[in-house]
């Protein structure tokens, strides 16, 4: 029996089993397969039956290669995520190209000065058309490296970054290529680089790599939206880059792409992560945004959606492989697509799909498209799905945060009303986390400009802490990045707290739910 190799000297939370498996997966990014399972053989032959450290798993990786890991042990030791910046330039007389990297790992608590990280990035570069170029030799510290002869052609490599600042010069390079950067999500770091958006269209269009094809896509498309978000607040018109449409048609209509990352790839980053990028969060205007680019792709890809719906339709039993999974996935994203546009023809089929199809995934899928827009459809499908499946809790929740996550204008009267429903119980944790925390993670309702979002939670919060204060305390936890927003909505969230705390006596122990609530809010009202 054997410990996580990380999680043996940690509390077991999921940020330190996601960071495990991505500290796990490097080893086998820098040692290739066979050397990755050289190092298990070994780690296996020296500690069967016992609990490990970290440094003896990474000592059986080390000793197993003869490999110099140099610091990487920091990824154990050191919290944060390495921010790193790539500069690119390009030699036409010394047929040379180099990437320059710069790192920092932010400063958290406890550490306020953190070490350079050893962060494997595996790289490849494209030519003007869109193809893989051999890697011959790369430069590095004053020594030249072999990376492949012309026999054995090698197309993506694993630089080595180490230090805070270092260069990597690629000789024999035709012409100036597009890098492929952190192919495959070669480490966990939030990379930045000097390329173009035609540099990304580029990647989108043509790199082998589907990890930095999607990333592509997501970089021009959180680009593209955080500048509508811009317009959007100084009232103005919005309009869709169709250099933009034309990067989502092209991945649609791509056969040779497996289906799934199609899937993906077409579907835009969520209001939540838009939110992340900006100084003072707008859930207003990048709901907008969001929904004005999904409607307009919807609309000028409508045929593209139509064929590939029928393209991907099946009748036959359900298969849980891969290939029908993929295909299940793609028809459902492009489903979703057309019933935003709210014609009656492309409803009716969306209806169809609901109606007839073999298993819950297509069923459910289809029930999340029809739900995006309210009316008697979408009542009469909600309403239907549930008489079927009331008999499962685990449906019924899912049923339950469908609806409490809906953008639908004004959905905290239809969240409040579903907590009379005959199968919610607010005595217990599954469906509050389903519905109330299912609410709690729609922005755009949630963080309501009257306040209504906020003061449905704090009513809920009171009735909670009473039946189970650690539940209370889990939703009450949605206040706790409220000073990322305007300071309207920061007004609103502390009159919220005041009501919800205002029945405490003063000489009361605050409970845990109480104690929360008070920690969030301590820099908002200082004097409590």
């Amino acid at each position: 029996m054997f410990a996580h190799p990380l999680c043996c000297l940690l509390h077991m939370t999921v940020t330190v089993y996601e960071k495990g498996a991505e500290v796990v997966r490097m080893y086998k990014t820098l040692l290739g397969n066979s050397g990755f399972r050289r190092g298990m053989d070994l780690y296996f032959e020296r500690h069967d039956g016992q609990a490990v450290t970290c440094e003896e798993f990474f000592a059986a990786m080390r000793d197993a290669n003869d490999a110099d890991f140099l610091n990487f042990l920091l990824w154990y030791s050191q919290a944060g995520t390495p921010q790193v910046k790539v500069s690119t330039s390009y030699n036409p007389d010394a047929r040379t190209y180099s990437l320059k990297f710069s790192q920092e790992v932010p400063p958290t608590p406890g550490q306020p000065k953190k070490e350079p990280m050893f962060i494997p990035v595996a790289v490849g570069l494209l030519n003007s058309r869109g193809k893989d170029l051999p890697l011959s030799t790369v430069y590095h510290e004053g020594l030249l490296e072999i990376i492949s002869t012309n026999e054995q052609p090698v197309f993506t490599t694993v630089l080595k970054v180490t230090k805070k600042e270092e260069e990597f010069v690629f000789s024999d390079v035709s012409e100036r290529p597009i890098p492929s950067l952190l192919r495959g999500y070669s480490a966990p770091i939030r990379l930045d680089s000097d390329l173009t958006d035609s540099d990304l269209f580029f990647l989108l269009a043509h790199d082998s790599d589907e990890f930095n094809r999607w990333e592509a896509g997501q970089i021009l498309a959180r680009k593209l939206m955080l500048s509508l978000v811009t317009d959007v607040q100084n009232n103005k018109n919005l309009f869709l880059n169709l250099k933009f449409v034309d990067g989502i048609r092209s991945i649609l209509l791509n056969s040779s792409l497996d289906k799934e990352f199609i899937s993906k790839a077409i579907t835009l980053p969520g209001e939540g992560e838009i939110m992340d990028l900006m100084e003072v969060a707008d859930p207003d205007a990048v709901h907008t945004v969001r929904t004005f680019i999904r409607r307009q792709l919807a609309l000028q890809l409508k045929e593209e959606f139509l064929s590939t719906v029928k393209s991907n339709r099946s009748t036959d039993p359900y298969v849980f492989d891969h290939e029908n999974m993929s295909r299940r996935a793609l028809k459902n994203s492009a489903l979703v697509y057309l019933a935003l546009l709210n014609d009656p023809e492309l409803t009716n089929l969306v209806v169809d799909e609901y109606s007839t199809s073999t298993n819950m995934t297509d069923q459910f899928a289809a029930l999340a498209a029809i739900a995006q827009s309210p009316g008697q459809t979408r009542d009469d499908v909600l309403t239907d799905f549930y008489k079927k499946w009331s008999h499962d809790y685990l449906v019924v929740n899912k049923w339950f945060a469908l609806q409490a996550m809906s953008d639908i204008p004004g959905n905290v009267v239809n969240v409040q009303n579903l907590l009379s429903h005959p199968a919610f119980d607010l005595r217990n944790p599954n469906k509050v986390y389903s519905l109330i925390g299912g609410f709690c993670g729609s922005p755009v309702n949630f963080h309501a400009k009257d306040g209504s979002g906020y003061k449905f939670l704090g009513d809920i919060v009171l009735q909670l802490d009473k039946l189970n204060p650690q539940v209370a305390s889990r939703m009450v936890s949605a206040f706790s990045r409220w000073r990322r927003y305007d300071e309207g909505r920061q007004a609103l969230a502390k009159l919220i707290h005041l009501l919800a705390t205002r029945y405490v006596p003063a000489s009361a122990t605050l409970n845990h739910c109480e104690l929360q609530v008070h920690v969030s809010f301590k820099f908002a009202n200082p004097s409590r």
